[in-house]
């Protein structure tokens, strides 16, 4: 920005006529104002810059303003601004509630479990993210659970094996195993393998543990379906 010839352009314009004073005092106001909105602009243009770098516009609201959920918020805020996260951003709106189990609607939510685990929180964050992805492609989705079931006639329901229910079950198959490839992607193989062993011992177990003993079976049934993202 030349700000400093700017202004003496502005000051050097004919002074010398009548009412110079008056003149000259017009003449720097305008300077200032036009000085104030350049920097303005460029501030502006800069806040963009960095917010389109950190992955998207994410709005983050914590539903109990505790002091895990005000760090999550932080390492969130750090991990957004460290990964491209362009390709797997669906929805920008996020809770914190320590209170609450991760989900994915009415509004992505997060809890304050992984303070001292990036990958994981990172994990969980793509986890729902890609819920939104899938609504986003429900016939696909739909018809993926249905040539899982054929793969898969028996799946566990409830805490810790399965999901709430049969068909909540099938469609974490699909959300799970798109989960292992985005980790790959931002973490590299061996971190993603820490994450989804990590899982398979933490909750959804025999979903993890399905998609990391059949990956090949589960990734046929989702690039049948076109559900792979691009």
């Amino acid at each position: 920005m030349r700000i400093g010839w700017l202004l003496q352009a502005l000051l050097s314009v004919g002074c010398s006529n009548t009412g110079s004073r008056k003149a000259l005092g017009f003449r720097i106001c305008v300077a200032s104002a036009l000085i104030v909105s350049t920097i303005a602009i460029g501030a502006s243009a800069q806040s963009y810059s960095q917010t389109t770098n950190s992955g998207a516009a994410i709005s983050i609201e914590l539903k109990n303003n505790s002091e895990r959920e005000r760090q999550t918020e932080a390492q969130l805020e750090r991990l957004l601004a460290a990964y491209d996260l362009r390709k797997y951003t669906f929805t920008h709106a996020v809770i914190i509630d320590e209170q609450s189990i991760p989900h994915s609607h009415p509004v992505l939510t997060l809890h304050a479990r992984h303070l001292k685990q990036d990958d994981e929180l990172l994990s969980t964050y793509v986890h729902e993210q890609l819920h939104w992805y899938l609504d986003e492609h429900l016939d696909q989705t739909n018809a993926a659970e249905g040539d899982l079931r054929k793969i898969y006639p028996k799946v566990p329901v409830g805490y810790p094996d399965g999901a709430n229910d049969e068909e909540s079950t099938y469609l974490h198959l699909i959300d799970c195993c798109l989960e292992m490839k985005a980790d790959r992607e931002l973490l590299g193989p061996s971190r993603a393998a820490e994450v989804m062993d990590f899982w398979a011992g933490d909750h959804y177990r025999w979903v993890y543990k399905t998609i990391i003993n059949d990956e090949s079976t589960i990734r046929k049934v989702i690039e049948a379906r076109h559900l792979n993202l691009k």
